[in-house]
């Protein structure tokens, strides 16, 4: 008789016949094709259990399986099988683990011509890395924001919320551009309704600008507050409407942030602390991505993770 369980990445046999009841293990090395997986423990675990042992020693035995071998903290986490072929559709979506790339070309209309392709490259873990391609010509509008949306965590209230830990590490092929690098959050005074708070955290600005309520003589947006240190970097704090919601904008001081890993839940205590947003709103919208104006390039990034806590 043969019994196989599955846990976690180990396959676990135990077999009758062996000559004792005590538990031996053979390692198997296991090679990968994926050089990055550097499996660090063993795959296949071969236990030979004493034939005379009772049913019910057995399943208490086999009970204690996987805490015995469970995979230590440090395995490094496996790739997961997504789809990474291009997509160019208007409002194409795909899903990989815990988010969606997003192909929202929502100011496609307003150029004299262009496109945007975008696909996922991997997964790992709460780690995504995608790339979007895209030219757009004419008009002065957003044409796209190409983006990773988080599916899971969302709508709570901001006062439920602990952390937002996020990584992301990016880098665009041009900086002669019209574009921008930023996180999209969305407020709602209800779980899953209408947007009442927009706040965008952008990491680069190629010759574009945030929403403001105010601008100077030579054009350029008035900061609400200028120099705010969050998140180990400065910023200058934007606000203004877009015609639906309000929108809170902040933009490094420095100019480009390429590889950025903080507690995004900063910004939104900022806000409620300091700005009168309620902590009674909701999380409705977390995403990262790029707004492309005009140009052509290619954005690339090779990891992103956000988790809403």
């Amino acid at each position: 008789m043969m019994v196989i369980l599955f846990h976690t990445d180990c396959i676990h046999t135990v077999l009758h016949g062996g000559p004792s009841y005590k538990v031996t293990v053979q390692t198997l090395g296991l090679l990968t094709g994926r050089a990055a997986y550097k499996m660090r423990w063993f795959s296949s675990c071969f236990f030979v259990v004493d034939p005379m042992l009772s049913f019910v020693k057995l399943s208490a035995l086999l009970l204690l399986v996987p805490f015995v071998f469970s995979a230590p903290a440090n395995v490094e986490e496996r790739a997961t099988a997504i789809d990474t072929t291009s997509h160019c559709g208007l409002f194409d979506s795909v899903v990989a683990g815990s988010y969606s790339l997003l192909l929202d070309q929502w100011g496609a209309s307003g150029a004299t011509s262009g496109s945007d392709c975008a696909n996922l490259v991997s997964l790992s873990g709460t780690t995504v890395a995608w790339k979007s391609t895209w030219t757009w010509t004419g008009g002065t509008g957003v044409k796209s924001f190409t983006d990773i949306n988080v599916n899971t965590g969302l709508n709570q209230q901001l006062s439920a919320i602990s952390t937002i830990p996020s990584t992301w590490d990016w880098s665009y092929s041009t900086s002669s551009i019209v574009a921008d690098v930023a996180y999209d959050l969305f407020t709602s005074n209800t779980a899953g309704g209408a947007a009442v708070n927009e706040i965008m955290i952008w990491l680069a600005n190629f010759n574009a600008g945030p929403i403001s309520a105010e601008f100077n003589s030579a054009g350029q947006a008035v900061p609400i507050v200028s120099d705010l240190s969050l998140a180990g970097h400065t910023w200058n704090l934007y606000f203004g409407s877009n015609g639906a919601n309000n929108v809170y904008s902040f933009l490094p001081t420095s100019g480009t942030i390429t590889s950025f890993s903080a507690d995004i839940n900063l910004f939104l205590k900022y806000l409620t602390t300091n700005r009168g947003v309620s902590t009674a709103q909701f999380l409705t919208t977390a995403q990262g991505g790029t707004e492309a104006t005009s140009g052509s390039a290619t954005f690339t990034t090779s990891a992103f993770s956000l988790v809403i806590n």
